[in-house]
């Protein structure tokens, strides 16, 4: 089967370019419908809005009394539980026992990892995930930019100006918000997506701050000079559940129509004018791996972080290197980075799913363990050629028990690494935090955490020339399941 999702997509092709109602659909992007559109409503003058606000769930439950659903349906996300909702077992995703080379684990250091949360106080594992006034709706709704969560509370915005390293947060103006509020624009979903794994586009490689107004040639989708896409326009989204390639499928407006993000919803089958040669590669080779010759095209992303680096300090303090580009390629709390821009992925065959590695797996490290791995088979059905980071760590590991190790990093205490520097009180207390054990002996193990390149398309007179791939030494070479010569 070429591709399962082709008869869903022609259907919702069909049901949403009549119609705005669900965040616009794609097609409406592909038929030349012009510039994005917003739906911002002023809601200040709402009788329930006109009220001082002492917390930030008194304004939820205020939204709530007119959009009575909307939390129930957001706590049914991966946005909310950070679960991956295709694990029955709830064991993969930020909040389960598989870990990345980033940050590694959210377990003990809530109050920072969870500042993107849409939610508001998940300070710990007591965080109530079903709690409907928890929901934050101001996060993906605010349209303003007046809106800003702190990065160490645990998901809330500050009451009094605060400064967090330089940067000066300031309590939200709820009157200017009220008057902004309507559809996600890109920067709100960009506020976490563009800046994941601690910094704007250090983790994914195809999402930075830069996407938030680009070039035609940085992305030709979103540029004003292009498609102007918002990101819900192949994301499509049905009572907060968000369509994505790993992710979905979700039931758009309802029909029983089921889709996941994917280029052919809107391209099809065969983009290309009739008897191009590159229609035939569709059912094998994904749009990205021509169409994105290069990610990190503008602002550089992190490539490695090794942590065993960590903990040198100078008179007593901790302190940062930086390159002639300004970027930290040393800090004290997290050890070495390098950085690159204008990278050329790795490829590998995508089924559309991941495999990760758990904190209860027990590994033999003889070479970089591969913590986030890309699933596919050459000739599988639903396997095609895709462009990846591969982003490589360094992290700690128990030789005893041959399993990754989840620090207590952020925090006050005596066991917080940040804070003493302490490897091994902060592995005890982050063990101790997800009920796992602890040898007590640990050393540090190189890892790799793929992301797929899916951002940063390019203009097609950029995309690669057939000779790229097809020859003895071209992108694909050593790939398993091509012949190129």
């Amino acid at each position: 089967m070429k591709n399962r999702y082709f008869v869903a997509a022609t259907l919702l092709q069909a049901l949403l370019c009549v119609s705005f109602i669900f965040f616009m659909a794609p097609c409406d992007k592909a038929m030349g419908a012009g510039k994005a559109a917003y739906t911002v409503v002023d809601h200040s003058e709402r009788e329930i809005l006109q009220q001082t606000f002492a917390r930030p769930e008194d304004v939820t439950l205020a939204c709530l009394s007119c959009h009575v659903e909307a939390a129930a349906e957001v706590q049914k996300t991966i946005h909310w539980t950070m679960i991956r909702p295709t694990d029955p077992e709830k064991k993969t995703g930020k909040a389960g026992i598989s870990f990345n080379n980033f940050c590694i684990s959210l377990s003990s250091n809530e109050p920072r990892c969870t500042s993107c949360h849409i939610g508001y106080g998940f300070g710990d594992k007591n965080f109530s995930l079903g709690s409907v006034e928890k929901v934050d709706c101001l996060v993906c709704h605010d349209l303003s930019g007046n809106y800003r969560k702190f990065p160490a509370k645990g998901g809330y915005p500050v009451t009094e100006p605060a400064e967090f390293e330089g940067v000066m947060y300031y309590p939200p103006d709820y009157a200017v918000i009220f008057k902004s509020l309507g559809l996600p624009g890109r920067n709100n979903c960009g506020s976490c997506h563009f800046f994941g794994g601690g910094g704007d586009g250090v983790k994914h490689g195809d999402l930075d701050s830069a996407l938030g107004n680009p070039s035609r040639e940085l992305d030709v989708h979103m540029s004003p000079e292009g498609g102007n896409l918002r990101c819900q326009d192949c994301h499509v989204t049905r009572k907060h559940l968000i369509a994505a390639r790993e992710y979905g499928p979700v039931d758009t407006a309802g029909s029983g129509v089921q889709i996941k993000a994917v280029c052919t919803n809107c391209h099809g089958e065969a983009p290309h004018k009739d008897g191009h040669k590159a229609n035939t590669h569709v059912g094998k080779v994904s749009c990205q791996t021509c169409h994105i010759p290069a990610y990190a095209r503008k602002n550089p992303t992190k490539m490695s972080w090794d942590w065993s680096a960590a903990g040198k300090l100078k008179d007593g303090k901790p302190y940062l290197e930086k390159d002639a580009d300004g970027n930290i390629i040393y800090d004290s709390k997290k050890g070495v980075f390098t950085w690159g821009t204008n990278i050329k992925p790795v490829y590998k065959w995508y089924s559309g799913a991941f495999g990760r590695v758990l904190f209860t797996d027990e590994v033999s490290p003889e070479t970089p363990v591969d913590v986030k791995k890309v699933l596919g088979t050459p000739g599988g059905d639903d396997s095609r050629i895709m462009p990846f980071k591969p982003h490589r760590g360094k992290q700690p590991f128990d030789p005893v028990l041959k399993r990754f190790l989840a620090p207590h990093i952020f925090g006050n205490d005596d066991t917080a690494y940040w804070t003493h520097f302490d490897w091994p009180k902060a592995l005890k207390a982050g063990q101790d935090a997800l009920g796992l054990p602890w040898s007590g002996k640990y050393i540090f193990v190189e890892t790799v955490y793929y992301q797929p390149i899916t951002h940063m398309v390019a203009p097609k007179e950029q995309a690669l020339k057939c000779s790229e791939c097809h020859s003895a030494e071209g992108r694909l070479s050593g790939l398993a399941g091509t012949k190129f010569k």
